[in-house]
């Protein structure tokens, strides 16, 4: 197992892994993994690269040989909280559906707090949506605990 820094020729697979609700690739009807086409110049590529060009961003990888079964990102986020020290907050974290129960999404948080924690974060923070309660007890079972409740506003175009 390689856990490294995403790079753009990630970007097909790591979209199949954000699109993997259980019906495949987008939802479109492809195996588990199969690579989502990314348009040249579109919203995702744009997207990947200014999170490529942000310190404060990470999009990391969890590569299994040549293919890639686990991927989220880390953003370190100033604050004046935690005295004075960064908090990184975690998002996008997903293992390939035909990988998962197997301690990988374990391993990929591990790492990721270990990331945090070098870094000097003083507080690694997440969200999950109310009806994934499997998602939850993960979580709670890698020492999270639930202190906030999240809101959000959809801001569309």
């Amino acid at each position: 197992m390689i856990f490294r820094v995403a790079t753009r020729q990630d970007l097909p697979a790591v979209l199949a892994l954000l699109a993997d609700g259980g019906a495949g690739a987008g939802g479109a009807g492809g195996r588990v993994g199969d690579p989502v086409p990314v348009e040249a110049g579109g919203a995702h590529e744009r997207a990947f690269a200014a999170i490529e060009a942000d310190p404060r961003n990470e999009l990391l990888v969890l590569q299994d040989g040549d293919a890639l079964v686990g991927c989220l990102q880390l953003t370190y986020i100033p604050g004046l909280g935690q005295g004075g020290r960064e908090r990184a907050l975690v998002e996008a974290v997903r293992i390939r559906a035909d990988r998962r129960g197997g301690g990988l999404g374990a391993e990929l948080m591990a790492l990721a707090v270990e990331r945090a924690r070098g870094r000097g974060c003083g507080l690694v923070q997440l969200t999950s949506d109310k009806r994934r309660t499997a998602a939850h007890r993960f979580y709670e079972r890698l020492g999270f605990t639930r202190s906030h409740e999240g809101f959000k506003l959809r801001l569309e175009p």
